[in-house]
């Protein structure tokens, strides 16, 4: 039992202490793991489909799998960490509160449609990035979340709706590049053709802007969309509304998109929710056209979603239609996103995982 020792050892080191969480491992560790305890390492593989393709929540219905090994994965191992505590339903929109072992909770968003279902997770238990707009914000930071209770919101999720979740949407609570080490580690399991097999390309990644992570990440594998919180044409608008912008203004933002297309060949999003009054403008419209021209993009245009707690409101029909024919006009590829989810305070920018 050396080797299993020495495996036990360098547990902390991996991020696997007893009773870890058995979501968060990546293929590989489960293998050293079994390796570790004198077992073959193709049961790594056989744990992976009981738990991501048969959907069991216990050990002891892994039934090709030995007693004696079912015990120690009981004992070394946990499975569901995370409850699902509330559900809110709209049309096409499912709201789901999830309490984390710690009394923490954090929210996920599930849409439907046509292509698939698409689930909106969060990666950390309130933000401190303080964008002025966002309701999750006003919680600041507790804590990352895990790869495991990551991807658990996902599980958790496919359990209600009985249905596959085709792509994950990193844009609910937290900011994922707050959080990199975690999340770079979860895509990689969501990932994995014996786990839930998301194709990278069905994965997007959103950011307001830290940009030593997007240099970080342009040079990791996988083909997952990067989305980009621009939400302002210059630094005297973002200033205002995102705070991350006095550490990382535009320019240095969109070098690091450009780097990031360059290594990548990789197409980015930028995300521009209208504010009525703030950045909606003719001028402000030509100004992101100028800014954008010849980077391989295209604008996501977001309706604002009104809360309470904000003084923003949502710009005119009138003029979120005006500001996307500018930007068609001066070649930049741009799309108004679907609203989804505001009869149930579930859409962009309102996750607040508020338990009341």
């Amino acid at each position: 039992m050396i080797i299993g020792l020495c495996f036990i050892s360098n547990l902390a080191g991996m991020g696997l202490k007893m009773g870890k969480h058995i979501y968060g491992c990546a293929i590989n560790e489960l293998e050293e793991y079994f390796l570790g305890i004198n077992e073959k390492k193709y049961r790594a593989i056989q744990t992976y489909e009981w738990l991501y393709q048969k959907k069991v929540f216990s050990f002891d219905e892994m039934t090709n799998i030995k007693h004696d090994l079912r015990e120690a994965l009981k004992k070394d191992f946990k499975i569901k960490t995370i409850n699902l505590i509330r559900v809110q339903k709209g049309s096409d929109v499912a709201k789901y509160l999830y309490e984390l072992k710690d009394k923490n909770t954090i929210e996920a968003v599930l849409m439907k449609h046509s292509y698939g279902n698409s689930l909106c997770i969060s990666t950390q238990v309130g933000c401190n990035i303080g964008c002025l707009f966002c309701e999750s914000g006003r919680l600041k930071k507790v804590r990352n979340l895990l790869p495991g209770e990551m991807v658990e919101q996902i599980i958790m999720a496919e359990e209600e709706v009985h249905e596959k979740i085709s792509h994950v949407v990193l844009m609910g609570i937290g900011e994922p590049f707050d959080n990199y080490e975690n999340v770079v580690k979860f895509l990689k399991i969501i990932n994995h053709h014996k786990s839930l097999n998301i194709g990278t390309r069905h994965i997007t990644l959103s950011t307001a802007g830290v940009v030593p992570r997007i240099n970080d990440f342009a040079n990791e594998e996988g083909q997952v969309n990067l989305a980009i919180s621009l939400h302002a044409p210059n630094n005297e608008i973002r200033n205002k509304i995102m705070p991350i912008n006095k550490s990382y203004n535009i320019e240095k933002l969109l070098e690091a998109c450009k780097n990031y297309i360059k290594r990548t060949n990789r197409r980015i999003t930028f995300e521009y929710i209208l504010l009525d009054g703030i950045n909606d403008s003719d001028d402000c419209a030509v100004e992101l056209s100028k800014r954008l021209k010849g980077i391989n993009c295209y604008v996501n245009l977001i309706p604002y979603n009104e809360a309470s707690n904000t003084v923003f409101k949502k710009s005119g029909k009138a003029v979120i239609l005006r500001f996307y024919d500018i930007l068609k006009k001066n070649k930049i590829n741009v799309t108004i996103r679907k609203e989804f989810g505001g009869q149930i305070d579930a859409a962009c920018g309102q996750l607040r995982a508020d338990n009341r």
